[in-house]
């Protein structure tokens, strides 16, 4: 197989399994929750309230789609949208006090999986791999810049984790 031809495949079924694995592992801790949701709930834990378009900029998705996302953790009492003060017309995402009760439990679940799929990868290896996938999506996109973004919004480490 052509190298080119196995970088896409290899990404797109890694990405495929990943987000299975991560929604498995959530649903057996009783969460019915999507990778993606995770990762503006996620987000939200880490950075406080935000506005919709914010949602979007940090996890770098349109905001029709954070619309959605939202949507669904709202139905499940993870988030409450509440108005702007300062500007009616915009609504502000806020965690709810159930989603602070359930934080740790679906860190650990998201945390354990994650570390399960790297498995016995080096750091060093680890680190390379996110060079190169932030330098793919600069070559698709050059108005990206993955590392700055990490830079502005770094993981923060609780408990060990992170």
């Amino acid at each position: 197989m052509v190298l080119e031809k196995q970088v896409f495949l290899f990404l797109n079924i890694v990405h495929n399994s990943m987000k299975q694995k991560l929604t498995e592992s959530f649903r057996a801790g009783g969460f019915q929750l999507s990778p993606e949701q995770f990762l503006v709930m996620d987000t939200l834990w880490d950075e406080g309230v935000l506005t919709q378009q914010q949602i979007a900029d940090i996890t770098m998705r349109d905001k029709n789609s954070i619309v959605k996302l939202i949507d669904g953790l709202e139905v499940r009492d993870l988030v409450r949208r509440v108005s702007n003060p300062d500007d009616r017309r915009q609504n502000l995402i806020e965690v709810t006090p159930y989603s602070l009760s359930v934080r740790k439990a679906i860190d650990s679940l998201a945390y354990e999986s994650v570390y399960s799929i790297l498995g016995d990868i080096s750091e060093k290896a680890i680190k390379t791999f996110v060079k190169v996938l932030a330098r793919m999506e600069s070559n698709m996109d050059p108005t990206s810049d993955l590392e700055a973004l990490a830079e502005k919004y770094p993981t923060k480490k609780e408990n060990g984790n992170g």
